[in-house]
């Protein structure tokens, strides 16, 4: 029996930086969370890479709380909390933002795993390394014809010994125009992930984006999804 799916250690979730939701008050992993950040003109500005210098204010809801928050005022009292000025501006479009700088980060990811050969394109490609036992991650564009998904679903669970299991590959947020953008690439449709850090550096980025626009709740069997 080939191994199952990754697994994130539970001790190294413990030991990773937390940081606490300035709208729920809770303190979560570092990695789950959105950093925004004020910038020298006083604009608050989403900062999803954790890069920008200086005092940053973190958030774990997804884009419709944000947007309820921001409507009834909320918004504005936690970032002067956070950043202990009254003195900032909030852009009326920030979830949009948020949502845009998410998008580009997992597809930058996307595009650096492409490069750096960890990344499959084309289904006979997919579906002779699914087979082989070699891959661990599977997604799809959002505009993927059904029968096409299917059929390399079925080739991952044949190839990792788990037929019979409700194993499938995670549907993009993004149609085959913008994987193909991102990755160079002609006609990207699915791509498979045969190493398993880079899986999970995709991971990583994938599941805050899919979070903050809210495509978690149809797609809560996830951990599923990274041989």
């Amino acid at each position: 029996m080939r191994k199952l799916p990754n697994e994130t250690p539970s001790n190294q979730l413990e030991s990773a930086p937390h940081r606490k939701c300035i709208l729920t008050g809770k303190s979560l992993p570092q990695d789950g969370l959105v950093r925004l950040a004020l910038s020298p003109d006083d604009q608050i500005a989403p900062d999803v890479r954790a890069k920008a210098p200086g005092r940053g204010a973190w958030i774990s809801v997804d884009r419709a709380a944000l947007e309820v928050a921001h409507a009834k005022g909320q918004l504005k009292g936690a970032f002067s909390r956070a950043f202990k000025t009254g003195k900032l501006d909030i852009p009326d479009n920030l979830a949009q933002l948020i949502e845009k700088a998410l998008e580009r980060a997992t597809l930058d990811r996307l595009g650096l795993e492409a490069r750096g050969g960890t990344l499959l394109t084309g289904s006979e490609k997919i579906e002779t390394a699914a087979r082989q036992g070699d891959l661990v991650m599977l997604l799809h564009a959002s505009d993927a014809g059904r029968d096409g998904n299917s059929k390399l679903d079925q080739a991952w669970r044949v190839g990792s010994d788990r037929e019979g299991q409700d194993i499938h590959g995670q549907i993009l947020p993004v149609d085959r125009q913008g994987l193909s953008v991102a990755l160079g690439r002609q006609n990207v449709v699915h791509i498979g992930i045969t190493d398993k850090r880079a899986a999970g550096r995709i991971s990583h980025n994938l599941e805050r984006w899919r979070h903050f626009i809210g495509s978690d709740k149809e797609n809560d069997e996830d951990e599923k999804k990274v041989a």
